[in-house]
């Protein structure tokens, strides 16, 4: 190993560039949070960065960048929608999308290493990550709406956490993959 090399890659054999582009997408996810579109049910861009992340940076720099923007949330930064951050907002209602994120990029990650990376395997790997956080935030949003307020239905969730969010997801993951394919050829 050259001594360039040798100064590069850290003890996590990760190179510096990797950590940059690791940070760089991790603070993208946060500015994606913070953009709140105005609709009949308001939603940000925080799908949209998880999206990006991976289409952009793969697999493992991409969920270490999802990772670091939960936990740089979780020690309490602004980072999530409406500025929010802390503990107390992983444990909230909206907790487990947040968390749920993190299995999207697992998710993602884990289908273009047994799948590859090819177009039809990212557009069905974003829409496998979208229904993985749909389905943990779902479970999540119901246990602690019950234990705050009482028993609430799978369908009054569904239309509450879901239905509102589909077309606006779907379109993130149309606008995701079409960046991630032309700027995935910068990103070293």
């Amino acid at each position: 190993m050259s001594a360039v090399t040798k100064q590069e890659t850290g003890r996590s054999g990760m190179k510096t560039i990797d950590m940059v582009y690791i940070a760089i997408f991790a603070a993208l996810m946060a500015v994606c949070s913070w953009i709140s579109i105005p609709t009949t049910v308001p939603f940000t861009l925080q799908t949209f960065g998880v999206f990006i992340a991976v289409g952009i940076l793969g697999g493992k720099r991409g969920t270490l960048a999802v990772l670091v923007y939960i936990l740089l949330g979780a020690v309490g930064l602004p980072v999530f929608a409406g500025f929010s951050g802390g503990i107390g907002a992983l444990l909230g209602t909206s907790g487990g999308y947040i968390i749920g994120f993190l299995f999207s990029a697992l998710s993602m990650w884990l289908m273009e290493k047994t799948l590859g990376r090819n177009v039809a395997v990212q557009v069905v790997s974003m829409v496998v990550g979208l229904v993985v956080c749909y389905a943990f935030g779902t479970v999540w949003f119901m246990a602690v709406y019950t234990s705050q307020t009482g028993a609430v239905g799978v369908m009054t969730v569904l239309g509450w956490c879901i239905f509102p969010f589909i077309i606006p997801d779907l379109l993130k993951i149309a606008l995701a993959f079409a960046l991630s394919n032309r700027l995935r050829k910068y990103v070293a």
